[in-house]
């Protein structure tokens, strides 16, 4: 498990709101205590996390918990247009989230252009981009036809599952 995976892990357990966490894998442990885990000594203001790592041991992916669905919407500010007629409100479009934990990357590689962009049209099934989970790329197909409007994710950036990364007018 190297070190983004625990980053990741991490993030889970915190926003699952467990009050501890223990694995074993081979050699590999990992002890996790939270704010939510309570005892004489912690205070409700402290919440340290102990973390006791040994040699790195690969996982299969079964043995990490599931990830639950994230509660994140798109960002509370619009773009502004020029244009004297009203723009469309964010949730006048349809999302493109992300299906896994990972990283996101907009393009097959740093050298190549991104798969999409703002303005570009997309067809349902078309790639929209890539989620490395576990080291694994994974291509993100759009679900619905449309034009790019917003991208919400930034490249390298880590994403949660269901997270919102692109928004999709439909209307094209």
């Amino acid at each position: 498990m190297d070190f983004k995976e625990i980053q990741e892990l991490l993030r889970l357990i915190s926003k699952l709101e467990l009050k501890e966490f223990k694995l074993k894998e081979g050699e590999f442990e990992l002890s996790v205590r939270t704010k939510f885990h309570s005892n004489a000594r912690e205070t409700a203001h402290v919440a340290p996390v102990h973390v006791a790592m040994a040699p790195p041991v690969a996982l299969p992916e079964s043995s990490v918990p599931a990830p639950a669905p994230a509660q994140q919407g798109a960002p509370a500010s619009a773009e502004v247009n020029a244009a004297p007629a009203p723009a469309p409100r964010d949730n006048d479009y349809v999302p493109i989230k992300s299906p896994i934990v990972g990283t996101f990357y907009r393009s097959p590689t740093p050298e190549k252009p991104a798969y999409v962009k703002v303005g570009d049209k997309v067809e349902a099934g078309a790639v929209v981009c890539i989620i490395e989970a576990m080291k694994l790329f994974n291509e993100i197909e759009s679900d619905i036809s449309g034009r790019i409007v917003k991208v919400l994710v930034e490249d390298a950036q880590p994403v949660e599952y269901d997270q919102v990364l692109f928004l999709v007018d439909p209307r094209g």
